[in-house]
């Protein structure tokens, strides 16, 4: 599946788990990372869980699975990783400390308001 069509597949899963400010960076041009950084903050630890287990559930739908997952213990954050795209989901004090859109404001943002659910 191209990368700009797995992001939107994950935008929706995060917006209809009612992730908070969904941010879509398309990297491609600055790093060999990722194509897409997509970043979403979760009112909990709870929250954190159900959005990158919707992530999750939606990418497997379309055949897709996470490559990584890394944080998951602690709560306040999880990365997901699908090869060309690199989910985010970061409580807010977490997000705020690793500031990912000050770190890549390189990157172009994505409009997603016809990604979302």
């Amino acid at each position: 599946m191209p990368a700009n069509e797995l992001a939107a597949v994950i935008v929706k899963a995060l917006d209809a788990k009612k992730g908070e400010n969904i941010q879509l960076l398309r990297t491609r041009e600055l790093t060999t990372l990722a194509d897409y950084f997509v970043i979403c903050t979760a009112s909990s630890s709870t929250h954190v869980k159900t959005l990158t287990d919707a992530v999750e559930a939606a990418a497997d739908d379309v055949g897709e699975p996470v490559l990584r997952r890394e944080g998951h213990r602690s709560g306040s954050w999880v990365l997901l990783d699908y090869g060309c795209v690199i989910v985010h989901v970061f409580q807010d004090e977490a997000r705020k400390f690793y500031d990912l859109e000050r770190l890549w404001s390189d990157a172009e943002v994505v409009d997603i308001s016809d990604m979302r659910a």
